[in-house]
């Protein structure tokens, strides 16, 4: 049987969405880093995690990007995800 589908979507403390799906994958928390480069441009790098203990494993990496790559400053962001079922398609006519 094949495992169901569902959406997941994301909503950050600046009011900022992201839906990701349909998916059947376990994905339980979404990350999120704004860097702010040195030239005052941003970049904004993003992944879901099966666990919050792996989504927040991201923060320990994230010190050392931040120095290899010369960012000004960064955020590091992690929310749970909350699941909305796929609506079933309507029969064909």
């Amino acid at each position: 049987m094949a495992k169901k589908k569902r959406y997941l979507t994301a909503t950050m403390p600046d009011g900022y969405v992201k839906t990701i799906g349909p998916t059947s994958s376990p994905f339980t928390h979404y990350w999120r880093i704004v860097a702010e480069l040195g030239n005052g441009r941003t970049e904004v790098f993003w992944g879901h995690a099966k666990s919050l203990k792996e989504a927040t494993a991201k923060k320990a990496a994230t010190a050392d990007a931040a120095r290899q790559r010369g960012w000004k400053s960064h955020v590091f962001e992690v929310v749970e995800l909350t699941e909305t079922p796929v609506a079933p398609a309507p029969p064909a006519p």
